[in-house]
């Protein structure tokens, strides 16, 4: 009898505890994505270069790989979060004028903004809902960012639209399954850092918005 209360009272701090981070994860994302629109904004009407805005790219890559895993277990965790997410959030300054500079651009950005923003809810929610286990993802989306990258690589010197606007939609669809993937890991344990969550989270959206931006992009062009 007591080990059925003990391990009932674990449950339930467990559920507690996982309820916990997903509070915390999508409370932090929404700071972060409003952040990094407005740094967007200011990289747009400042007009930052697109060797600026590679430089903030790295800049991000690094405060991920090489900050963030010591500063997720503190306060200052949070902070770094915030820079990385601004220092994205301005990066996307040349793509966004870029794109405003086509035939209905403003439409196309929007397009982009909303589709991910439903793609993002939808996903979680299900995620959410269904309480799946999508851990068993994980080693199928690492091959395909991998093969993704190759690819984005080999199209920088080949510049052929057709295999951008392929890669661009398979890039759609990896992130779409990441953020099943990254929501399963929080709503069944295995993610318990609410900033790790967070930095997964946006990198999932970010990526989606950019990849169905091109796509449009590609669709809109008179190219």
């Amino acid at each position: 009898m007591n080990d059925r209360f003990v391990s009932t009272s674990q449950t339930q701090e467990s559920v507690l505890a996982t309820n916990k981070v997903l509070r915390n994860t999508y409370a932090l994302l929404s700071m972060t994505l409003i952040t990094s629109a407005i740094a967007a904004f200011i990289a747009l009407v400042v007009g930052i270069s697109p060797m600026m805005s590679l430089g903030m790219t790295l800049g991000a890559l690094a405060i991920v790989f090489f900050v963030l895993p010591k500063a997720v277990n503190s306060s200052s965790g949070i902070v770094w979060t915030f820079v990385f997410t601004s220092l994205m959030g301005a990066s996307l300054g040349p793509t966004l004028a870029y794109h405003l500079n086509l035939a209905g651009g403003p439409s196309v950005i929007m397009q982009a903004l909303g589709t991910t923003g439903l793609v993002f809810l939808g996903l979680s929610a299900y995620a959410i809902s269904s309480k799946k286990d999508f851990s068993f993802m994980g080693g199928f989306l690492v091959a395909g960012v991998i093969a993704l990258l190759v690819a984005m690589i080999a199209n920088i010197f080949l510049a052929i639209p057709a295999l951008s606007l392929a890669i661009s939609t398979i890039a759609v669809l990896i992130f779409s399954a990441f953020i099943l993937y990254d929501t399963s890991n929080i709503i069944n344990g295995g993610e318990t850092n609410y900033i790790r969550a967070t930095v997964s989270l946006y990198l999932d959206i970010f990526n989606i918005f950019v990849h169905l931006l091109s796509i449009l992009g590609i669709m809109n062009s008179d190219d």
